[in-house]
């Protein structure tokens, strides 16, 4: 059964080279239930509005399980957050999702997919290290991205909530099926 292991919003902002001079990148799971409303979970802020957040990029869900390959590529522990999603779910094969799918979390909340994740420079500084060259190519190459969602119906979540697909349009694009690797 595919459930939600965490709901994250940010846990402090950041010092970044990049052009805001601050991150939102830092996320951790938050206790109990939580609202999540057209603009996401409820506390959760984005450093740059111009890339992240808004309508269309309201939360993002990484799964547990691309979470435990880069664990293993990475050798260090990637808790739920660490990517700067909002959502840790496992049994969802995210990726796999199609644009204009729904999933209901939990009684009430629906969302809909709406694009994958591109990750950027200030993801490739936030995993720092000799694996941070090069980060936004190997991630990308992995094609592990993750989905953006929309909120349809806003409403409270948690952790352990079932998350069950409600709409899959077949004839729609697949998350991954118009994303290019960067060169």
């Amino acid at each position: 059964m595919p459930r939600l292991v965490a709901v994250c919003a940010v846990r402090q902002l950041r010092p970044d080279s990049g052009s805001v001079g601050v991150t939102a990148i830092d996320k951790g799971p938050v206790e109990g239930a939580v609202r999540i409303g057209p603009y996401g979970v409820r506390g959760d802020v984005q450093a740059s509005r111009k890339h992240h957040g808004g309508l269309d990029k309201a939360l993002y869900a990484y799964s547990t399980e691309d979470a435990a390959y880069w664990e293993s590529e990475l050798g260090r522990e990637l808790p739920p957050g660490w990517f700067g999603e909002n959502l840790r779910v496992e049994g969802l094969d995210v990726n796999a999702a199609r644009i204009g799918e729904r999933w209901r979390i939990g009684e009430r909340v629906e969302v809909e997919v709406t694009m994958p994740r591109t990750p950027c420079a200030t993801f490739a500084r936030w995993v720092g290290g000799p694996e941070a060259r090069g980060w936004v190519k190997r991630f990308s190459h992995e094609r592990r991205l993750g989905p953006y969602l929309r909120v349809v119906r806003a409403g409270h979540v948690q952790a352990g909530d079932e998350i069950v697909v409600v709409h899959r349009p077949e004839d729609a694009p697949g998350l991954l099926d118009r994303y290019a690797d960067p060169e």
